[in-house]
C-alpha cells in the first residue's frame, strides 16, 4: 500500500482532521477504502478523535490500527520516517518497517492486550533514506480503545535522540581519551578544588611522586602534611586569591615518600593555574609539572664542577688555557693572562699565534694542525713572547674537549715554562707538593667533618643511654633513700648506726647528683626557664664565686652595656657558671686570673655553616677565661664527654663540663671551647636572645618541712617505691591511699573517697596515662591537688626539656624533707588543709569564662586543658548550634571559634553571637593567615594553628584590655 487516489471530498469534509496541515491533506486524500480500515466515513469515533489529537501535536506520533497495525501519523513522525514517508502512510507497520518487524509485532501484541511499553535511547538500524543507518529513539506505546472501549490500536510517541546519544558518546570517548592522556602524561598532574585545595584528580605520575599516598578527596594539608611549612599552601592561596598562575622552576621540595621515613629532596618544575567557572570565580587550581631532580642535580653538579674548575684553574700555579674548535682562545687562567699581559676582557680577541717565535712556527704547526684535525692530544715545546718582550721556552700539552653528544669543542692545555731545566723540575716538584697538600687538606677536612659527625652521634647516643637508665636508677635510689630516712628514727640514740645511715644517705645524695648530671648532659632535665639578664645574674654571684674558688684567684667581671635578655633556667645557669669557675680554679692550681665576660653576639651564616648544630642569629654570650695550663688540642673534642677529665685521677668525676654542655644545648644554645697549651682556656656559652622583659626571680623557700593530716592518694607501679613513700607519708601524719597504676587510682577517686592530693608517678603501665588521670581527677574533684614524680623527665609533662605550665614535679630520688616541703607547697596552692575546703572563698576572684567552639575533638581537648591550666572556666561546644545554645544559657567572657565548623562558618557564628551579646570579644582560630569577613568586626582577633597558650593568652588580654 503506497498511498492512494483522492478520497473525493478533501480534508474539509472531515472536521476531525483539523487545520490545513500536510498530513491532514494526505490522510484526507488517501484511498482508505483499499485498506482494512475502510473509508473514512466508516471509521469509529475513537479513531477519529485520536487522529485529530495526533495532528495537532508537534510531537512525532504514529497510530497503528488493527491487528496488522495500519499506519497513520502526523507531520512530526513524517520527519522521523525520512525518505520512507509517504510510502508507509496507510501501510501495515510490519511491511513498512520490515527491518524491525519483530519489534513492531511485539508492540502490537502488547498494545492490543491493553499493555504499555516504554523505551529510552533505543538503538535501531533503520532504512529511512535508501541505506541502513543507526538511530536512537525514545518510544512510548499505549493502547487506543475503539468506541466499545476495547483495545483496537496502538499509539506511539516518538522522539529521536540520535544526535544527543552520539554527542554523549563522542563526549564520553573524548573524556576517556582525555583521561587516558591525563593518566599517561609524562609529567605529574593534579586538580585541586575549593579553598582548602582538595585533591579532585591526580595522575599516575603524581601518585608516584608522592609515594602512592591516598590523596584524592583530601586537602593538601592532610594529604601532604610535610609541605605545609615549605610555602606551598601560601602559593596556592595566592593563586586562588589573585587568579594569576604561578610558575616555579627547579623548586626544592621535601616529600615523605614512605611512612615513618626521612623526607626525600626533589626538584620540581611546575605551574599552579587557576581554574575559573563561567562566573569568573576560581573553583580550583590545575597543577602540572615535571620532576627535574636528576636534571637539577646534574646542573648543580655541573655548575659546581665548573666553579671548582675555575677556582682551581685561577689559583693553580700553572698556565691553563682553553680554545674552541677553530683554535680561537676562549679562556686563559690568571697565570697565563699575566704571562701574556692580557686582561680577561681581551681574552676572546687575543691572537696567541702572534706570540710564537717566528723560528718555531713550523715546529708548532704540524703537531697542532694534526691534533685539531684528528681531535687528538699533542705536546710541543716552542718559544712564546712574554708580556715584557722576553721569549720563554714553553712546553704545551693539550687534550681535545668533547660535548655531551661527542662533538669536538676544542682543546684544553697547560703551558709550562721549561727555560731552565732545573727551575722547571723545581717548579714541577712545587706543583706536585701543592697538589698533594691540597689532597691532604681535603682529606683532613673530610676527616674533621667525619670526626665531628661521629662525636655528635656518640654524644647523642650517650645522652639517650643516660635517659634510658635514669628512671630505674632513680627508682632504686628512691627505695634506698626512703628506707634509710625511715631507719633514721629507728636507730636514734645508736651513734654508730646513725653514722652509718648518715654515710649511706650521703652516698645516695652523691648518686642522685651523678644521675642529675648525666640527665643534664643527656638534655633530659626538666628546666624552668625565666627571662634573665645574665649580667645581673653574674654580678649577683660575685661573692659566692670568690668564696668558692678562693682568694688565690683574681676574678675580673666585665658586663657589656645594653645587654640583651635570654631565656634560661637561672638555677642551672648558676650551676653552669660555678662548674666553669671550679674547673678554671683547678686548671690554675688555685692561683691565677679568672675573667668572666658577658656581652651580645651575632653568629652569622658563615659561622653557622662551619658549625651545623648552630642557627645563625642573636645571642647573649657568657665567656669564662682562665690563665691555666690549657688543654692539649687532641683532647679538646673529648672534654664534654661524661666521665672524661683532664684532672688527675680522683680529682673529679668528669661530669662538670658535660652538665654545662647538656644545659646549653637543652636551652637552644651553643658552647665553644678555645684552649692553647700554656696559654689558658676560654669557654663561651651562647644563649639565644629574647625580647621579653626580665622575669622577677622568687627565692626558693627554706621553710621547715612539716607534715599534715590530709589524705594523699599514691599512684606508683614500683612496689618497693610505693611502700617507701607510704611509710614516709604516714610518718608525716598523712592518711594514705594507694594504687598500682593510673586506672586503679581513678577507681579510688570515682569511689567517692575524700582525696586532698594525688601523688602519681609519670611513667606507669596501662592504657591510662598519668596526665589523663590528673585531668579526670580534677574533673571529678576540682579542689584536688596533683603532684607528679618521676626519675625520667622525657615524658608527657616535660616538652622541649621544659616543665609544662601549671605542673608540679618532684624528681626522684627525693628526701623526706623535700617530699614534706613539696606536698605542703602544692596543698597550700590548692586550698586549706583538710578534706573540707570552702566551695567559694570570698576573696577568690571570678574565673574568666571561655566558650570554645571547635569540632576537632583532639584540638578541643588540648585547648581546654591549656585554658583550664591558666585558671579559666571552659565551656566546650563542637558546632555552631551547640555554641549558640550555650550562650543562650550563659554569656561567656570570651568566644574562641574555629573558622571551619560542620554547620556554619566561624564568621557566621560570630555574627549570630553578636546579635545576642553585641560586645562579646571573639577569637577566630584558623589554619589560614586571614579570615575573610572578620576584618570589619570589632573586638576580634585571629590566632593561627598550631597555637600555644601564649598566643591565646596574648589575644585574650588584648581583647579584654581594649574592651
Amino acid at each position: 500500500m503506497t498511498g492512494g487516489k483522492a478520497g473525493g471530498e478533501g480534508n474539509g469534509a472531515y472536521p476531525f482532521l483539523g487545520g490545513d496541515s500536510e498530513m491532514a491533506r494526505r490522510i484526507a486524500a488517501f484511498d482508505w477504502a483499499a485498506t482494512e480500515l475502510g473509508p473514512i466515513s466508516a471509521w469509529p469515533q475513537s479513531l477519529k478523535s485520536t487522529i485529530g489529537m495526533m495532528l495537532l501535536s508537534p510531537v512525532p506520533i504514529a497510530l497503528l490500527w488493527g491487528e496488522n497495525g495500519v499506519m497513520i501519523y502526523n507531520d512530526g513522525y513524517a520527519e522521523v520516517a525520512g525518505g520512507r514517508h509517504p510510502a508507509i502512510l496507510g501501510s501495515q507497520v510490519l511491511d513498512g518497517w520490515p527491518e524491525i518487524a519483530d519489534f513492531n509485532r511485539n508492540v502490537i501484541e502488547v498494545g492490543l492486550a491493553g499493555g504499555t511499553l516504554s523505551y529510552r535511547d533505543q538503538e535501531m538500524m533503520l532504512n529511512r533514506s535508501g541505506a541502513p543507518e543507526k538511530v536512537w529513539l525514545n518510544l512510548d506505546y499505549s493502547p487506543v480503545m475503539d468506541d466499545e472501549g476495547k483495545p483496537a490500536g496502538v499509539i506511539a510517541f516518538v522522539a529521536e535522540t540520535t544526535r544527543r546519544v552520539q554527542a554523549e558518546t563522542q563526549l564520553e570517548r573524548g573524556f576517556e581519551t582525555l583521561r587516558q592522556m591525563f593518566e599517561q602524561a609524562p609529567g605529574f598532574i593534579a586538580i585541586l578544588a575549593g579553598p582548602e585545595h582538595t585533591f579532585a584528580m591526580v595522575n599516575k605520575a603524581y601518585m608516584q611522586l608522592v609515594g602512592h599516598r591516598d590523596a584524592v578527596g583530601k586537602p593538601v594539608r592532610e594529604a601532604l602534611p610535610e609541605i605545609v611549612d615549605q610555602g606551598f599552601i601560601e602559593l596556592l592561596d595566592r593563586v586562588r586569591k589573585t587568579e594569576e598562575p604561578y610558575i616555579g622552576r627547579g623548586i626544592r621540595v621535601l616529600l615523605q615518600r614512605e611512612p615513618e621515613s626521612e623526607p626525600v629532596e626533589r626538584y620540581l618544575d611546575f605551574v599552579f593555574h587557576p581554574v575559573s567557572s563561567a562566573q569568573s570565580n576560581v573553583r580550583g587550581i590545575f597543577v602540572q609539572g615535571h620532576d627535574v631532580t636528576e636534571q637539577r642535580l646534574a646542573e648543580i653538579a655541573l655548575r659546581e664542577s665548573e666553579e671548582r674548575f675555575r677556582l682551581v684553574a685561577e689559583s693553580a700555579p700553572v698556565k691553563l688555557w682553553m680554545g674552541d674548535a677553530e683554535g680561537n682562545c676562549i679562556y686563559l687562567n690568571a697565570m697565563l693572562r699575566r704571562f701574556w699581559g692580557v686582561t680577561p676582557e681581551e681574552v676572546p680577541h687575543f691572537n696567541w699565534l702572534e706570540t710564537v717565535h717566528p723560528d718555531d712556527m713550523e715546529t708548532l704547526r704540524e703537531p697542532y694542525q694534526r691534533a685539531m684535525r684528528d681531535h687528538a692530544p699533542f705536546s710541543v715545546e716552542v718559544r712564546f713572547r712574554r708580556a715584557d718582550g722576553v721569549y720563554r721556552i714553553i712546553n704545551t700539552t693539550a687534550q681535545p674537549r668533547f660535548g655531551r653528544h661527542g662533538e669536538f669543542e676544542g682543546m684544553i692545555g697547560v703551558n709550562v715554562d721549561v727555560t731552565e731545566r732545573r727551575q722547571s723540575e723545581e717548579a714541577q716538584q712545587e706543583l706536585n707538593a701543592t697538589l698533594e697538600q691540597r689532597v691532604e687538606d681535603e682529606i683532613a677536612r673530610r676527616s674533621k667533618a667525619e670526626n665531628a659527625l661521629r662525636q655528635a652521634q656518640k654524644m647523642e647516643a650517650i645522652g639517650k643511654l643516660t635517659g634510658g637508665v635514669a628512671h630505674d636508677f632513680n627508682n632504686l635510689l628512691q627505695v634506698v633513700s626512703g628506707n634509710l630516712q625511715l631507719l633514721t628514727k629507728d636507730v636514734a640514740g645508736n651513734e654508730r648506726a646513725e653514722t652509718r645511715v648518715a654515710n649511706a644517705l650521703e652516698g645516695i645524695s652523691r648518686g642522685a647528683k651523678l644521675a642529675n648530671q648525666l640527665l643534664a648532659f643527656g638534655r633530659r632535665q626538666p628546666l624552668e626557664p625565666k627571662v634573665v639578664n645574665i649580667g645581673r645574674l653574674v654580678n649577683g654571684m660575685g661573692d659566692m664565686l670568690r668564696r668558692t674558688i678562693g682568694e688565690g684567684v683574681e676574678v675580673d667581671t666585665m658586663v657589656s652595656g645594653g645587654l640583651w635578655n635570654t631565656l634560661a633556667d637561672p638555677g642551672q645557669l648558676e650551676n653552669a657558671l660555678l662548674n666553669l669557675a671550679i674547673n678554671a680554679r683547678d686548671a690554675m692550681d688555685g692561683t691565677g686570673k679568672l675573667t668572666i665576660e658577658v656581652g651580645n653576639a651575632f653568629l652569622d651564616d658563615a659561622y653557622a655553616a662551619d658549625h651545623p648544630e648552630v642557627e645563625a642569629g642573636q645571642y647573649v654570650v657568657l665567656a669564662v677565661t682562665d690563665t691555666g695550663e690549657g688543654i692539649e688540642p687532641e683532647l679538646l673534642q673529648q672534654v664534654f664527654e661524661p666521665f672524661f677529665s683532664t684532672k688527675p685521677q680522683g680529682k673529679g668525676t668528669g661530669l662538670g663540663l658535660s652538665m654545662v654542655y647538656g644545659f646549653v644545648k637543652q636551652s637552644g644554645g651553643h658552647i665553644k671551647i678555645y684552649s692553647e697549651r700554656g696559654h689558658g682556656t676560654t669557654v663561651k656559652l651562647y644563649l639565644p636572645r629574647v625580647t621579653q622583659n626580665e622575669d622577677a626571680i622568687t627565692p626558693t623557700s627554706a621553710a621547715a618541712a612539716t607534715g599534715g593530716t590530709e589524705t594523699v592518694l599514691v599512684a606508683e607501679d614500683d612496689d618497693a617505691v610505693r611502700a617507701t613513700v607510704v611509710d614516709m607519708l604516714s610518718e608525716l601524719g598523712y592518711r594514705v591511699l594507694t594504687a598500682k597504676d593510673a586506672a586503679g587510682a581513678l577507681t579510688v577517686i570515682e569511689s567517692g573517697a575524700p582525696v586532698d592530693l594525688l601523688f602519681t608517678d609519670v611513667v606507669m603501665p596501662g592504657p591510662l596515662k598519668s596526665t589523663e588521670l590528673a585531668r579526670k581527677a580534677r574533673e571529678r574533684t576540682p579542689s584536688i591537688a596533683v603532684l607528679f614524680t618521676s626519675g625520667y623527665t622525657e615524658n608527657s609533662i616535660v616538652h622541649g626539656g621544659r616543665l609544662d605550665a601549671g605542673v608540679d614535679l618532684l624528681s626522684k630520688p627525693y628526701t623526706r624533707e623535700a617530699l614534706a616541703r613539696k606536698i605542703r607547697q602544692v596543698l597550700g596552692r590548692a586550698g586549706p588543709s583538710g578534706n573540707v575546703r570552702p566551695s567559694a572563698p570570698a576573696a577568690t576572684p571570678k574565673k574568666l569564662s571561655v566558650l570554645l567552639c571547635e569540632d576537632d575533638v583532639l584540638i578541643r581537648m588540648s585547648t581546654t586543658e591549656m585554658l583550664e591550666s591558666a585558671g579559666m572556666k571552659v565551656i566546650e561546644s563542637g558546632s555552631g548550634a551547640e555554641a549558640l545554645a550555650a550562650i543562650e544559657a550563659e554569656v561567656p567572657d570570651v568566644l574562641i571559634a574555629d573558622v571551619g565548623l560542620p554547620d556554619m562558618t566561624g564568621v557566621e557564628l560570630a555574627e549570630r553571637v553578636r546579635d545576642i551579646s553585641a560586645g562579646l570579644p571573639i577569637i577566630f582560630a584558623t589554619g589560614h593567615s586571614d579570615v575573610p569577613g572578620a576584618e570589619t568586626m570589632p573586638r576580634t582577633a585571629i590566632v593561627t594553628k598550631p597555637y600555644d597558650m601564649g598566643k591565646l593568652q596574648g589575644s585574650i588580654d588584648a581583647l579584654l584590655g581594649g574592651g
